[in-house]
């Protein structure tokens, strides 16, 4: 018997809205990723004017076992040639550490590299956040180093990891 969840990256569709709305409004559902209350019909309004597929920027669904589970995103660093993405997991509580985020992110990571001349792909973490810095080195991201007093949440300046991945490590 195989009890291996079923991972994969989707376009966002009208029905996902509402989970977007709830990461926006609801305390601590994002985990570590929660940055305070966000106008909750920011969601449509993205979704109305790009269906979150920018140029820029963008998010695909992460469905595990054909359930909605969270969603991966990236967004375009620096400009002309040295243009990069960074990346970012949120996952529903129920979906974290079953081994979804990992194999979200390499299908992420996958696509962007098929779908963009991107050499570099960069995530930016917690230090506390453990399971993610397993998560990024299993899809074959190496810790690059730290960026002191770089994120504001809950209340202080805090320390960021940064984990990046080039155009051909595995």
């Amino acid at each position: 018997m195989n009890n291996k969840t079923w991972v994969r990256l989707r376009p966002v569709v009208e029905g996902d809205l509402a989970m977007f709305r709830r990461f926006a409004t609801e305390p601590g559902l994002a985990g570590s990723a929660w940055t305070g209350y966000q106008e909750p019909n920011g969601p449509a309004r993205r979704f109305a004017s790009d269906g979150y597929l920018g140029a820029e920027d963008g998010r695909l669904m992460v469905e595990a076992d054909e359930t909605a589970a969270g969603f991966v995103q990236w967004f375009a660093i620096g400009s002309g040639l040295a243009q990069y993405w960074g990346i970012g997991i949120v996952l529903l509580p129920e979906w974290r550490g079953r081994g979804v985020g990992w194999r979200a992110q390499t299908l992420l990571c996958d696509y962007l590299f098929a779908s963009t001349p991107t050499q570099r792909i960069e995530a930016r973490i917690q230090p506390e956040n453990i399971a993610e810095q397993k998560a990024l080195e299993k899809v074959g991201f190496l810790s690059e180093g730290i960026l002191r007093s770089a994120d504001f949440r809950d209340g202080a300046w805090r320390d960021v990891l940064v984990y990046g991945r080039i155009r051909g490590d595995r």
